[in-house]
């Protein structure tokens, strides 16, 4: 059974939270300050699930090799979780609790008996385990189908020959089904009163980086391999922790409209937290850098070798190994070494941290001065139901309405499809396909027209630019044409611009043989420098060119200029 080490506990937000005794719904969107963190930090926010994580070491990885996986690999593991979609998902939860709880005293492989006896002591402890009343090995059947369990049959636990003929089936989690168990635990388990900013990591980081770069040094490989697995750890769990503190900030900070008290009771210790972060960022980033300088100093492919060699995954391959620890570094030293490009990501971490403090400052300014006036937007609603009650009738309270929230009555739009013998003006919007609109006619309700005519624009600077390559080609061409006509085409190599003038002659040439007599004469091909012509010959003749050897089987060239030879016979031409 795979998953019971590596547990990695993910920053998502369940249905309700809790913070100093006050109940939120799930996180939503936060405000200016956090959104510029998450760039900073180069986070991926999943907005489906709130699902938020940094990308660093071992995420940058899995996160890679997720978007690696094709639609039917999604599918499969998406179905992993069918049974938190189910009526009774959380019977089937205790039923998955109960297995965990076997595997926790080493026992992988249990029958449904077992499982029962496990949840039965599940409900010594809590109340609200429910009962199965027998159906435990139906549920664990379907956990199968959804291969969060394997199904094996087990003859030998069939005490009796009744026993022996049932089917005896023993179940154990998948790999993939106990990580789709874990992690809806990790959600269930989520809580917003663990969120803080790491501040004493800085410190640990600086030792791993020494430590690791004597250790390479040294050429401790399993030293080497110990660090710099701690070093992507400790930096996994700080963006993780960042994250989820400036999530929950901006949670604190949306709610204050209905809970300004929340804010005011939190708000010292929210800026004391982020302004001792940002001390001890600024006293370490600078050595922090240097440090990682350090340690490729003592050879990085080194390094990386030694890490995948001490590296103990049996099910990939060394390239593999060594490879996924390059990614590693790579997003390690991203954290705390400056490209040319722009500053470190812990830079960036300190500026938005910064940004966020500003943020507090004049949210505490703005809830102070409403408190001080006695308007706010929870008094504003209260003056606005009021106002409503008070309408004398129901229209009056629809008005009303309307105007204060911006309400407007929806306005159809229609038109004719392009094709009308296809799809007839008489039929209805709810069998017709839908007809393309203009912006004008949807913002304005005005047909669109196609306005004054646009004047031609006359483009003279391109044209002289086109004519002056043209002269330039053209005397170029002329050039060509008269060394390939002064030093003959054979005896030589001809460059580009000669074996050029002489494929277009060529070609002119070919173009224009005649038959006469069943056989093919000569042919010719001029321009306005020179003339080549295409006599017949027994053994033929070949051309050597800057790209290679040019046969001509049959026949030989003669080049003269265009004004001579063009007063000579053209025999058969």
């Amino acid at each position: 059974m795979g998953g019971q080490g590596g547990r990695r506990r993910a920053s998502h937000v369940g249905e309700q939270a809790d913070v100093g005794g006050v109940a939120y719904p799930s996180l939503v969107v936060p405000v200016e300050a956090a959104i510029d963190l998450y760039v900073a930090l180069g986070m991926w926010v999943d907005w489906s699930t709130w699902r938020v994580g940094s990308v660093t070491g071992e995420a940058c990885v899995n996160g890679r090799r997720a978007l690696d996986l094709d639609s039917l690999a999604v599918s499969d593991r998406f179905r992993l979780f069918n049974f938190t979609r189910r009526d009774d998902h959380v019977a089937y939860l205790w039923v998955l609790r109960a297995m965990d709880r076997l595997r926790a005293v080493h026992h992988v492989q249990v029958d449904s008996d077992e499982v029962a006896g496990a949840l039965t002591e599940l409900s010594k402890l809590h109340d609200g385990v429910p009962t199965l009343d027998g159906n435990v090995r139906s549920r664990l059947d379907a956990l199968y189908e959804d291969r969060v369990v394997h199904r094996f049959d087990d003859a030998s636990r069939a005490g009796n020959l009744i026993r022996y003929r049932n089917r005896q089936s023993v179940y154990q989690f998948s790999e993939l089904g106990y990580w789709a168990y874990t992690s809806v635990e990790d959600l269930l388990a989520a809580r917003i009163q663990d969120a803080n900013l790491s501040r004493l990591v800085f410190s640990d980081i600086l030792e791993d980086l020494k430590a690791l770069a004597e250790a390479n040094r040294a050429g401790e490989t399993e030293q080497v391999y110990r660090r710099l697995s701690r070093l992507d750890s400790v930096m996994e769990d700080m963006g993780r922790r960042s994250a989820q503190f400036h999530v929950t900030l901006g949670e604190i900070v949306r709610s204050t409209d209905t809970s300004p008290d929340l804010f005011l009771r939190y708000k010292n210790a929210l800026l004391t937290h982020m302004t001792d972060f940002m001390a001890e960022l600024d006293r370490y980033l600078g050595r922090l850098g240097r440090a990682v300088q350090d340690v490729e100093d003592t050879g990085l492919a080194t390094l990386l070798t030694r890490a995948a060699e001490a590296d103990e995954r049996p099910f990939m391959t060394y390239p593999e190994r060594l490879d996924e620890w390059r990614r590693r570094w790579a997003a390690l030293r991203e954290w705390f070494a400056a490209d040319g490009a722009g500053d470190s990501r812990a830079g960036e971490l300190r500026a938005a941290t910064r940004t966020a403090v500003s943020g507090v400052i004049a949210l505490l300014r703005q809830i102070t001065e409403a408190q001080r006036g006695g308007v706010n937007r929870a008094t504003q609603l209260r003056h606005l139901a009021e106002w409503v009650w008070g309408t004398p009738d129901t229209k009056a309270a629809h008005a009303l309405m309307s105007a204060a929230f911006n309400l407007r009555s929806a306005r159809h739009l229609g038109g004719v499809h392009d094709d009308a013998e296809q799809i007839s003006d008489r039929a209805t919007w709810w069998d017709a396909p839908g007809v393309e609109l203009s912006i004008s006619l949807f913002r304005t309700g005005k047909a669109p027209t196609t306005g004054l005519p646009q004047p031609v624009r006359a483009g003279a600077g391109a044209r002289v630019e086109l004519r002056r390559r043209q002269a330039a080609e053209r005397a170029a061409e002329r050039e060509a044409a008269g060394r390939l006509m002064g030093s003959g085409a054979y005896g030589r190599v001809l460059d580009e611009a000669e074996t050029r003038v002489l494929l277009k002659l060529l070609t002119r040439a070919l173009e224009a043989r005649t038959v006469v007599a069943g056989r093919l004469g000569a042919a010719s091909g001029a321009s306005d420098v020179m003339m080549m012509r295409l006599l017949p010959s027994g053994t033929g003749s070949t051309v050597s060119t800057n790209r290679g050897l040019l046969h001509l089987p049959g026949f030989e060239l003669e080049l003269g200029p265009a004004s001579s030879m063009a007063r000579r016979p053209r025999g058969g031409s």
